[in-house]
């Protein structure tokens, strides 16, 4: 487990976390910016794109954006940052299940992005705080797990429900 860069100056910080940043911005990127909206300024990622997959985009850009907290779980940022991450992911994924207005709050929530910002902030301008103890890191990821595994079953139970407005009973 990499351990905190914090005593450094914010130059060796960066360069210490520098593989680490570097995946992470390239799967931000992907995800929230990618593709540029013709005739606009405005782009977006693969993960509103994911969102349009019935039955399994919102859970796959889940697992990919769960990589992104999961890293900065790694890096044993502040607990404070974690939680906001956490929570930019669990609004992502709530919201973002909703057919059609998910998609769309997709485009400009941009969870991903946001993350990035605040593990980058805190590499940059690490607060004093002492990282979180190894209990909080480990709730925080059987959290990123729960929001995986809930929405799998969110997601089952809905196909179901699906499943039986098309299917009748048999009678007789």
């Amino acid at each position: 487990m990499p351990q905190p860069a914090s005593g450094l100056p914010a130059a060796s910080r960066a360069i210490a976390h520098a593989p680490v940043l570097r995946r992470i911005r390239m799967l931000s990127y992907l995800l929230d910016h990618s593709i540029p909206l013709p005739l606009t300024r405005f782009r977006i990622g693969i993960d509103p794109i994911l969102g349009l997959l019935p039955g399994g985009g919102d859970l796959l850009s889940l697992g990919i954006s769960s990589y992104i907290v999961l890293e900065a779980i790694r890096l044993r940022l502040p607990q404070s940052t974690l939680i906001k991450m956490v929570g930019n992911l669990l609004t992502d994924t709530v919201i973002g299940s909703v057919p059609v207005a998910g998609n769309v709050f997709d485009v400009f929530w941009k969870a991903n992005l946001r993350n990035l910002t605040l593990l980058e902030a805190h590499i940059a301008e690490p607060k004093p705080t002492r990282p979180p103890n190894l209990l909080f890191l480990i709730l925080m990821a059987i959290a990123v797990v729960g929001i995986f595994v809930g929405a799998v079953v969110l997601m089952a139970l809905v196909l179901q429900w699906i499943g039986s407005l098309f299917i009748s009973p048999a009678v007789g």
